[in-house]
């Protein structure tokens, strides 16, 4: 018998922020519907995680957990919240280097360099990121300056890969844009960068066809006496 072999989904681990649940739901679907290859995309809801500390959001320091979740094998991608995807990730995937424990875009706001990591999860230098570790201040005390990992493990991926609107200079060939300033949704920033990309997004996201296109010909349907196609829990469905 042939051996199989399968297509492993690339891990993508997004924060999660209950006060604007609508740049989660853009952000994944703008992932799966240009990603080349299979994605596992978790949310990382504070709640169901052994964790408390937060920040300015909840994901302030659940991002450092990534590599604990992901069993501290292989790699895996962790991405703030306020994110769109304009290109296939799996092209990211494709510059993973195993010489660096990270890897990220290594812009002019160091700050920003941990709104989106390429873990190489099983690296020694990831090991100390338990949730005991992440949990503890007086241990992890800078870890948006990636301070756990020498300078040397950190590995710079093209400033494409994280265009900070309203930070970096205008270009239109950013790949995942990042609205730090706040997604586009909002009046304040409405006129950014990339804001029609974000809206045309976010309709596509949220679009449905019509009951008759989707449920006319499936079981559920049926018919009045009238000839109308309805569903079964309509009052005038004919079900005999």
């Amino acid at each position: 018998m042939t051996a199989q072999t399968y297509e492993q989904p690339l891990r993508i681990f997004i924060g999660y922020d209950h006060r604007q649940a609508i740049s989660y739901n853009v952000l994944q679907f703008s992932i799966f519907r240009r990603c080349s290859k299979p994605v596992a995309i978790t949310p990382l809801f504070l709640p169901s995680l052994p964790l408390t500390r937060t920040g300015l959001t909840p994901f302030t320091y659940s991002r450092f957990l990534t590599p604990w979740l992901a069993g501290f094998q292989g790699w895996a991608l962790f991405l703030d919240l306020d994110y769109l995807c304009r290109a296939d990730l799996a092209e990211l995937f494709a510059l993973t280097d195993d010489r660096y424990a990270v890897m990220v875009s290594k812009n002019a706001k160091r700050f920003e360099w941990a709104s989106l990591i390429l873990f190489n999860c099983g690296h020694p230098a990831n090991r100390v990121l338990t949730p005991e570790y992440v949990q503890d201040p007086q241990q992890c005390r800078n870890p948006h300056g990636i301070d756990w990992v020498p300078e040397d493990l950190i590995g710079d991926l093209p400033r494409e890969w994280n265009h900070l609107v309203g930070y970096d200079p205008p270009r239109a060939d950013a790949k995942m844009v990042h609205y730090t300033q706040g997604m586009p949704v909002f009046e304040e920033t409405k006129g950014s960068e990339y804001a029609e990309d974000w809206k045309k997004e976010h309709a596509k996201a949220n679009q449905t066809m019509g009951w008759q296109d989707l449920m006319a010909r499936s079981v559920h349907s049926a018919k009045t006496n009238d000839g109308r196609i309805v569903a079964k829990l309509h009052p005038d469905a004919i079900t005999r």
